[in-house]
């Protein structure tokens, strides 16, 4: 028989019993889900400081102490979204010794609070020894070279966690080789967002040693290298290595220093590989000669790629109509995403037949086609596979699978 949830009124006490202030925005949340019958998964409180159309007062170190002592006795709340809070090192502490005592939380989103590396020492900590957490979301928090090491040290020793979100965390060159060697002894983890560290050197011996790591892994279905500073050299070894993987699916590449010639590398995989489904490069310069390399591989030998994004590429007509001819031939993929480039009246007309056709579904693209005197033109859709990296609706619009919101492309569970 399904049960109401009883968060708010033990809340209520315990900031009387405590002397701490109440949060209307954390009464209001725990109030909802009081409302809300619990469902075999158990519930996510959706505590995100950024997502309402009222500004809400954001949970600090203070409120998260109130907050873990009603959580304790709540087996049923199973995912704690907690992004763009102002929370520190001190709520790193109470969140660590929360899921040294806790068996239930498995999503744990901490995205874009104050948290540094003596809080990431604690949360990394915490993980060698929980055997619950499933997803951990540590964007944006500035925990440094030093804080990413403590958890490339718990992917050492953790067997449970199976998505880690690290992207913007100021992570350096020791972090990604830890975390690169951690992985070819990690057997669990399916996901994990290394974009945009800080690195000083320009001989990507980073990406020599995720190449390394990805020959020898088994489990890794999602990688972020983003903002890599990644070109040709590393594009080959990275492409060299995936040739003996057969479990990566999601490789995101945008914002990097790929030009045409590592795109070279790129086709040859895809008439290879039989796995990889989702491939993002945005953000390069594969221009022309880069894409008709994707479009020649799509349209003749490769049957498992199911969404592309070269947005903003430096790609003319040429190469736009050479992907646009490839969807003709290849049925699987069903997501491609092609604004910011130089779109003319070629790309427009080859875009508006494959919808019209119903090749290209509106909700899998970034583009519309309009008329406008008898010329047909394209209108820029906000899609894109990082659409909803950063930010999600309150509303149910947009579906948590949903081929554009990152890190969410395929459950976990169904991997």
């Amino acid at each position: 028989m399904s049960v109401l949830p009883d968060l708010h009124l033990p809340y209520v006490q315990a900031c009387q019993n405590l002397s701490q202030p109440e949060n209307p925005f954390i009464a209001r949340v725990l109030q909802e889900a009081d409302e809300n019958e619990i469902s075999t998964k158990g519930i996510t409180l959706k505590l995100a400081g950024n997502n309402h159309l009222v500004p809400v007062p954001r949970v600090t170190d203070d409120d998260l102490g109130v907050l873990v002592s009603v959580l304790g006795q709540a087996a049923f709340v199973t995912g704690l979204d907690l992004a763009y809070n102002l929370l520190t090192d001190a709520g790193a502490k109470t969140l660590a010794t929360f899921l040294q005592e806790n068996s239930t939380l498995q999503y744990l989103n901490l995205m874009f609070n104050d948290i540094g590396t003596s809080g990431a020492e604690l949360i990394a900590g915490a993980l060698h020894s929980n055997q619950s957490l499933v997803h951990l979301r540590m964007t944006g928090n500035k925990i440094g070279n030093q804080g990413g090491m403590f958890f490339a040290s718990m992917l050492k020793v953790n067997s449970t966690l199976e998505k880690l979100d690290l992207g913007d965390c100021d992570v350096g060159l020791q972090c990604l080789v830890a975390t690169a060697i951690a992985l070819t002894q990690n057997k669990s983890l399916k996901a994990i967002n290394l974009n945009r560290p800080l690195l000083s050197s320009q001989q990507e011996e980073t990406t020599v040693h995720i190449a390394r790591m990805l020959r020898s892994n088994s489990s890794l279905v999602e990688l972020h290298l983003g903002k890599h500073e990644m070109k040709n050299f590393g594009v080959e070894r990275l492409c060299d290595a995936l040739y003996e993987n057969s479990s990566l699916r999601y490789l995101d590449l945008s914002c990097n220093n790929i030009i045409c010639d590592g795109v070279k590398f790129l086709g040859e995989l895809l008439k290879r590989n039989q796995t990889l489904e989702i491939l993002d490069l945005s953000a390069n310069r594969i221009e022309d000669v880069g894409a008709i390399y994707l479009s020649e591989a799509l349209e003749t030998r490769n049957r498992t790629l199911k969404a592309l994004s070269v947005v903003s590429n430096n790609i003319t007509g040429k190469g736009l109509v050479a992907l646009a001819q490839a969807m003709h031939s290849n049925m699987t993929l069903s997501h491609i995403y092609i604004w910011g480039n130089k779109i003319d009246t070629s790309t427009c007309v080859a875009f508006s037949e494959l919808i019209a056709v119903d090749r290209l579904q509106l909700d899998c693209t970034d583009v519309a086609p309009y008329e406008v005197d008898g010329q047909v033109l394209l209108a820029e859709l906000s899609h894109g596979l990082a659409k909803h990296r950063y930010w999600s609706p309150r509303s149910a619009a947009v579906a948590p699978g949903a081929a554009n919101a990152s890190l969410e492309i395929v459950a976990v569970s169904e991997y």
